[in-house]
Parts: C-alpha cells; structure tokens; sequence
C-alpha cells in the first residue's frame, strides 16, 4: 500500500516536513501505529499507519514534502 501525506494534515499548495520517524524501514507496523510527526507551519501532527504490515521509508526526516506526496509503503 502507498503511503500519502493526507491533504488533512498538509493541504497540496502547503509545505511541510517529517520532523520524526517513529519506525524503522523494515519494521513492521500495525494499522493505527504512529508512524511519524509532520510539521507544518502551525504545529505538529501525528500521522497514524492507515494498514499493516512492513513499512519502507521513501522520503528521509526533515526532508520537505507537500500533501498528496508518496513518502513511504506498507508491504
């Protein structure tokens, strides 16, 4: 499954960054896990896993990203 950045917590026109990855590429997750903290300009969000199963990190922390984007995979 494609992990996206939901517009919800980073509108598409807004940049952001993953201020932190709670897991490890190669993990596995389960659905409901926190898997990072997303800033944007206000605060920080929590972003929960939406499936279960292994998770791949495509996009490193503190690397800009927008919502909508592709930052990793749950397997």
């Amino acid at each position: 499954m494609d992990v996206t950045v939901p517009l919800e917590i980073l509108p598409a026109d807004t940049e952001g960054a993953i201020s932190i990855w709670l897991f490890k590429s190669g993990e596995a997750v389960v659905a409901g896990d926190v898997l990072a903290e997303i800033m944007n300009q206000k605060a920080a969000t929590e972003f929960v896993a939406p499936a279960s199963g292994r998770l791949t990190i495509l996009v490193p922390a503190e690397t800009p990203i927008v919502g909508g984007q592709l930052i990793a995979r749950i397997d």
